[in-house]
């Protein structure tokens, strides 16, 4: 399901944010990043509220005093926590809560790796999210689209 995190999480960032300053490459890093555990047999801690909550206090940290730094940063726990919601991860307590239920993944299941029909139909809304941010932001204009590429800034009529 990587067009469904890549896609969808930078869009709804953009459309429920608003900001023009968003690395929205970074977004889509973070939201991506989880997609890491497939490899494993069950869940881990990338799956987990711990896991973006864990990046975005390092982001801070490290950052302080740095506002242009991270403001770029924020992107990757800001996708990370969509990627919580686009899987449905706060619809399984011991994972999404973990490890207050339990410290063990043993029957922790990524959520991702539901049945491969709503795998395929996830992708397909992804691509076609993805689609309509192509045209709503205008990246069939080279100046917009090198834009992103360059900064992972979006040229809005907000911005």
């Amino acid at each position: 399901m990587l067009f469904w995190f890549l896609l969808t999480a930078p869009f709804l960032v953009a459309e429920i944010f608003k900001s023009p300053m968003v690395d929205y490459r970074l977004v889509a890093l973070g939201a991506a990043l989880p997609l890491l555990e497939l490899a494993l047999p069950n869940a881990f801690v990338l799956h987990t509220l711990l896991a973006p909550v864990a990046v975005l206090t390092v982001v801070m940290l490290a950052t302080m005093g740095r506002r242009l730094v991270r403001r770029r940063l924020l992107g990757v726990p800001i996708g990370m926590f969509f990627h919580l919601v686009l899987d449905g991860t706060w619809a399984s307590a011991s994972l999404f809560w973990w490890p207050a239920f339990g410290f063990s993944f043993a029957e922790l299941a990524v959520p991702e790796a539901s049945s491969i029909g709503v795998r395929l139909i996830l992708e397909v809304v992804g691509l076609a999210i993805g689609v309509v941010a192509y045209r709503r932001y205008g990246l069939d204009e080279p100046d917009k689209r090198n834009r992103l590429i360059r900064t992972g800034h979006l040229t809005t009529s907000w911005t």
